[in-house]
């Protein structure tokens, strides 16, 4: 059996993480440092650092994998294999040479479509009808390896970033436990990705969440669905930002861009092409509510 290293951080890499503890020696988890959340600015644990210890696996948590001590860490573990999965960190080919199996990466998305650190947002805003999950074995390119293996899973109207990562980490799971014996016994050869059909899914900052107007309202609602739950779309009402959760549109209309309205009793604005209705909102400092609720609450709309 090859003895495992998995790297990983977010909610997206653990069901991997369970999967290939259940059927493989896992010697090691490389997982990112605590860092800071909510008000308090209490640390806060990476998923896969809370399940690598539920599964009493050794974990370290370096700022750099290339820092000399993390390095060494893993040479002592001496890894026949090193698995992926939204680390955040870019792997330098001495690490990627390190296994005899080498580095294979869990990626959400069809590559070579939404190559980077933000696939399955990408494919929402735009307007994808599939995504996918990607088995790939890694080179000193982002997301640029040759292809293990893929599985495609469709996007739903009703799909946010949450509830497709939900979907995508499950058949990540799956896909890699079908993948790994043809990889290790040698009997799948890695293939070339085309470079046909290659976009770039870039990380998200917080102001991609903003909602401008003089966009048309299908976009603007695959934005809301695209930023939940990070980092959330809103937009300026009095001065300060009014998170958006929830929209419906309204396309027979086409009234002034940012235009406010009122729409069946819920808040709504104006776009180039539609009417953005505001179901479900979250003014700052407040608690999430209905639109009703807060069109009762707001003087002046």
């Amino acid at each position: 059996m090859p003895r495992i290293v998995f790297m990983g951080s977010p909610e997206f890499a653990v069901p991997a993480l369970k999967a290939l503890a259940a059927f493989y020696p896992l010697v090691g988890v490389v997982t990112q440092p605590d860092r800071p959340a909510g008000r308090s600015g209490a640390l806060k644990p990476p998923a896969v650092k809370v399940a690598s210890l539920d599964l009493g696996i050794p974990i370290i948590q370096p700022e750099k994998i290339r820092a000399p001590e993390a390095m060494d860490q893993l040479r002592a573990w001496a890894p026949d294999l090193i698995v992926v999965a939204a680390f955040g960190q870019i792997l330098r080919p001495d690490l990627l040479n390190l296994p005899r199996f080498g580095c294979i990466n869990i990626h959400g998305s069809l590559l070579p479509r939404w190559r980077g650190a933000a696939p399955v947002q990408a494919a929402i805003l735009a307007g994808d009808n599939e995504t996918g999950i990607t088995i790939m074995k890694m080179d000193p390119g982002i997301d640029t390896g040759p292809l293990l293996g893929q599985r495609r899973v469709p996007i739903s109207s009703e799909d946010s970033t949450g509830t497709l990562t939900e979907k995508l980490t499950l058949t990540g799971a799956e896909l890699l436990l079908e993948t790994l014996p043809s990889y290790i016994s040698g009997s799948l050869i890695p293939q070339p990705q085309p470079e046909a059909g290659a976009t770039y899914a870039p990380i998200l900052k917080k102001e991609d969440g903003h909602l401008d107007f003089k966009q048309p309202a299908a976009a603007l609602e695959r934005r809301v669905r695209a930023m939940d739950p990070w980092p959330g779309a809103y937009f300026e009402w009095k001065g300060v930002s009014l998170k958006v959760l929830h929209v419906r549109i309204i396309s027979e209309t086409n009234p002034i861009p940012g235009i406010h309205l009122i729409v069946d009793g819920y808040p709504a604005l104006g776009t180039t092409q539609g009417i953005l209705v505001l179901e479900e909102v979250q003014p700052a400092g407040k608690k999430p509510m209905r639109g009703k609720a807060f069109l009762t609450g707001a003087r002046v709309w």
